[in-house]
């Protein structure tokens, strides 16, 4: 029987692990880094089904590559057989129906062009009609029917250059105009345009979404819904990037990355997310920086002519403004309005961070809060900071911090962000109260009692004035000092560096808190023309409250620390 650690997926996932290997981008690390456990027999959800991965490599070896006419099992890229082994063989056992099904329901793959991604597509449903059970349906969607039939043509190509699949005499597959019918287990395929047809109402085994970037939410969760009752499904999801901001590839993108950072429970999504790093993704580094290609174009790291073939065009995009947008989109993976946004700090540095919850150590500590009221119906922040040391070049800072949350609409946040909230508020991370809308009572309760309760001094309350006035003006009855922050770049930039600063240099300490993590995961900055830096909220995927909360906190020690506590520097803004 063939094995797993012989295969070309698991000696690709070795060649991404390499230590110096700066080809592969990081999300691409953490999924080979995962899939390989798997792999070696060290995870205890999942395993690699050696019986099935010699089944899917006789089958790719009836497969003729129409261009190359090689078997497939031969010919496929090295990222290719990582995605489809990973797919297909990888395997858990179902509790519900005490059967063994596929460990991963969702397949993403994110890439630029030139990756032959289509061609890899057709590769997988073939196999899906070969091996899924009888009368299987299986459905492509795509944002207009050209493209969609992109991938029928494909699939047509491989089954027309392969004698085993096309003999005249006991056809394995029947081509029709609109759809592929498979004679050996009586399965179809349907190519979908979103443009023309209704995605309610199917029943998929298995569905593909192909240059997702251009479609929104809708046809995926259309095709999920539809799945509902199927024991097995799967649904892959295909796209490089695209200049618009509401596309269902930012969700799954941002879903995927929180599954490889760990920050949501269900492990069930393999997701290969070739887009440069973040520091790639800075000034003028697409310009002159080949990394930018290798890590957005697997092929390229091993195809010489196509990775010329991405320089020309590179070239011409740096002379001419108008070819800018389709190279960065599609060559690199890189929003082009989105240049000069990188993420605010990497998750792994900031966990590194993360303490265990003590109320005790509090008690007799001088504490500064940072408010994020928001609107009501959004969520809200209070964060509290104390610090130790003389100066902000040695001064460590300790945060608490709780989010707020409207009760009624915990099932729909959880939905739409892909945040289990749920749990957050049994970890105690976040408070739900009100219902539509955030009841600030008891937002103020939890600051007016927060002494008593922790034994703490409050020095002073930051803020930012939108929907702050009215709590505001009862801490200040209350007799709080209460200090507004403009939320403005040229206020903003000192204490977003210099706790970024404390952040990375280990000076920075936070009670264990999942909802923190994700914000910071969130978080994305952006540089107004004078090089000030700051946590843009437009930017940043989903919500960022808890960070904002922790930067404005940071401003009041921060002033503190260079002026005492008898005044503030003006703010300008």
């Amino acid at each position: 029987m063939a094995k797993i650690q012989e295969s070309k997926a698991y000696k690709y996932c070795e060649w991404v692990l390499q230590k110096d290997n700066q080809k592969a981008p990081s999300y691409v690390k953490k999924q080979c880094e995962s899939w390989k456990r798997i792999a070696d027999g060290e995870d205890s959800e999942a395993y690699v089904s050696e019986k099935t991965y010699e089944k899917i490599m006789k089958l790719l070896g009836l497969m003729v590559h129409p261009d190359l006419q090689k078997p497939l099992n031969e010919s496929l890229e090295d990222y290719a057989m990582l995605f489809i082994t990973a797919t297909f063989c990888t395997k858990t056992m179902d509790p519900d129906i005490d059967t063994e099904v596929r460990f991963y329901e969702t397949a993403l793959l994110k890439i630029a062009r030139k990756n032959f991604k289509t061609f890899n597509a057709a590769v997988i449903f073939i196999l899906l009609m070969l091996t899924e059970p009888r009368f299987s349906r299986f459905f492509s969607v795509a944002p207009d029917l050209k493209l969609s039939k992109e991938l029928q043509i494909a699939i047509k190509k491989i089954i027309k250059s392969s004698p085993i699949l096309s003999d005249e005499l006991e056809p394995v597959f029947k081509t029709l105009r609109n759809e592929i019918r498979c004679n050996l287990t009586e399965s179809e395929y349907t190519p979908l345009a979103y443009s023309e047809d209704k995605m309610d109402g199917k029943l998929p085994s298995a569905f593909l979404a192909d240059e997702a970037g251009a479609m929104d939410s809708y046809p995926v969760e259309a095709m999920r819904s539809g799945q509902i009752t199927v024991t097995n499904p799967l649904g892959i999801i295909l796209s490089t990037e695209y200049p618009n901001d509401n596309n269902v590839m930012i969700d799954e993108t941002d879903k995927g990355k929180k599954v490889l950072d760990g920050l949501r429970e269900n492990r069930r999504m393999f997701s290969l997310i070739y887009e440069p790093d973040d520091y790639l993704l800075q000034g003028d580094e697409w310009q002159k920086n080949d990394l930018c290609i290798y890590q957005s174009n697997p092929v390229a790291c091993t195809n010489n002519r196509i990775f010329r073939k991405i320089v020309e065009k590179r070239t011409d995009a740096v002379d001419y403004e108008n070819k800018r947008e389709n190279y960065l989109c599609k060559h690199n993976n890189i929003k082009y309005k989105g240049l000069g946004v990188e993420g605010y700090i990497e998750i792994t540095k900031v966990r590194k961070c993360k303490k265990k919850k003590d109320d005790e150590w509090w008690k007799g500590r001088r504490v500064w809060l940072g408010l994020d009221l928001s609107l009501s119906e959004d969520n809200v922040c209070v964060d509290m900071k104390t610090y130790e040391g003389d100066d902000k070049d040695n001064a460590v800072l300790y945060t608490k911090t709780m989010g707020f949350i409207p009760a009624g609409k915990i099932a729909q946040k959880s939905k739409r962000e892909g945040v289990d909230y749920n749990t957050l508020i049994r970890n105690g991370c976040c408070i739900a109260c009100g219902d539509e809308v955030i009841d600030y009572t008891k937002v103020e309760e939890y600051v007016l009692t927060l002494e008593e309760k922790l034994g703490v001094e409050i020095v002073q309350i930051g803020y930012d004035r939108w929907n702050a006035i009215s709590s505001i003006q009862k801490f200040e009855n209350a007799g709080y000092e209460c200090v507004e922050i403009k939320q403005h770049s040229s206020v903003l930039h000192s204490p977003t560096k210099w706790l970024k600063e404390c952040i990375l240099s280990g000076r920075y300490w936070y009670e264990e808190n999942l909802m923190l993590e994700i914000n910071f995961q969130n978080a994305r900055c952006t540089e107004d023309t004078n090089k000030n830096k700051y946590v843009n909220k437009k930017k940043s995927v989903e919500k960022v409250d808890q960070v904002v909360g922790n930067i404005n906190s940071t401003y009041l020690i921060e002033q503190e620390l260079l002026y005492g506590g008898d005044g503030f520097v003006a703010q300008v803004g």
